[in-house]
């Protein structure tokens, strides 16, 4: 039996919560490595690790690749909007869809949780980690190609993101090492 000091507080309902500030937010391209990078970054600094695609595919229950399949991509991107927008956590590195950048609302809502790294990596390493996973869910219009996707986004990347690492061929823990020194940097974030 916990002692009072012991006890978790009590569940504050959703809607009365504020999210609070601390989070470190992941965005890039599919395949850029974010879940990768964001895992060894949780674990260097003693956060929690978030993936937003698990979460879509907890809900729904099966994998993301089945879910973008039996939706439109605009239908998908309103879905990733709702669950991302919904989340009121801290202390968490969160890595995102890369489709999250089409939806300026959620953008927004994940600045308001911290800054924003975009996970830069170039097309052709891309579309070898695509082609090494080709069921990883993307949201796509068809008859788009993984490089349309790729040049529609850099730029919206590059404009929401905080900063930006290179992700290339580069280990994960040291990409992570290198984040967490830029967000310890005084007036980094």
């Amino acid at each position: 039996m916990n002692d009072s000091s012991d006890a978790l507080p009590p569940m504050v309902p959703h809607q009365d919560k504020v999210p609070p500030r601390g989070c470190i937010v992941l965005i890039g391209m599919a395949a850029s490595g974010k879940t990768t990078v964001g895992r060894e970054l949780a674990s260097l600094i003693g956060w929690a690790h978030m993936d937003t695609d698990h979460l879509i595919e907890a809900f729904y229950g099966c994998r993301l690749q089945q879910i973008t399949d039996s939706m439109t991509k605009e239908e998908f991107l309103d879905l990733e909007a709702t669950i991302i927008q919904s989340l009121t956590v801290g202390s968490v590195v969160i890595s995102t869809g890369g489709s999250v950048v089409y939806r300026q609302e959620t953008m927004d809502f994940l600045a308001g949780l911290g800054p924003l790294i975009h996970i830069d990596v170039p097309l052709p390493i891309i579309l070898a980690r695509i082609a090494r996973k080709p069921d990883r869910g993307l949201a796509i219009n068809p008859g788009q190609t993984v490089e349309d996707l790729y040049n529609e986004r850099q730029e919206l990347y590059r404009k929401a993101a905080a900063a930006r690492f290179e992700g290339s061929e580069a280990p994960a823990a040291g990409l992570a090492r290198a984040i967490a020194e830029w967000v310890a940097t005084p007036g980094a974030v």
